[in-house]
């Protein structure tokens, strides 16, 4: 024979249907509804409960544990994941930043991976620096476009101003 439901639920039945007028959270809205449903004596048992929700009753059951346990803070709050460390701090950011804003620049994205080995001891993947470099900077490596050393800087230079009238 299994247990008798019971459940005492400290808040008043006026003050959970105000609390599930405002909240959110669709999975939040779920718990007071259940809360609701209880208090107002619609429901009486666990199996309902679930079935009304579309829940399992291994959920449910849960559920008021953790009512039972925490109240109602308990049970409506929400638990977020530890956010992982940044790999690369403000400084190292601002520095390559800066270095990317030379004429200079980077000739690759294997070079920029080399030099914050270099520069500032990270061991980055390529993946992890393209990243960062071309999304979350927005920079762009600047590789000038390969010119021959024979050519005649005076020969360009008019080219220059003579193409320029066409125009």
């Amino acid at each position: 024979m299994s247990r008798p439901f019971k459940i005492a639920i400290a808040e008043s039945e006026e003050e959970l249907k105000k609390r599930l007028q405002t909240v959110s959270s669709g999975n939040q809205k779920e718990k007071l509804q259940m809360l609701w449903w209880l208090k107002s004596g619609q429901v009486k048992e666990q199996l309902e409960i679930g079935q009304r929700l579309g829940r399992d009753t291994s959920t449910v059951t849960r559920w008021l544990q953790k009512y039972r346990a925490n109240g109602l803070s308990g049970l409506l709050e929400i638990k977020k994941a530890p956010k992982a460390n940044r790999k690369i701090n403000d400084q190292v950011l601002a520095a390559l930043k800066q270095e990317l804003e030379t004429e200079k620049g980077f000739g690759s994205y294997g070079e920029i991976v080399e030099w914050l080995k270099r520069q500032h001891g990270l061991e980055l993947e390529y993946g992890t620096v393209y990243g960062w470099v071309r999304y979350r900077l927005g920079a762009k490596l600047k590789v000038p476009r390969p010119q021959s050393q024979k050519q005649d800087e005076e020969l360009i230079s008019e080219f220059k101003k003579n193409s320029a009238s066409f125009y």
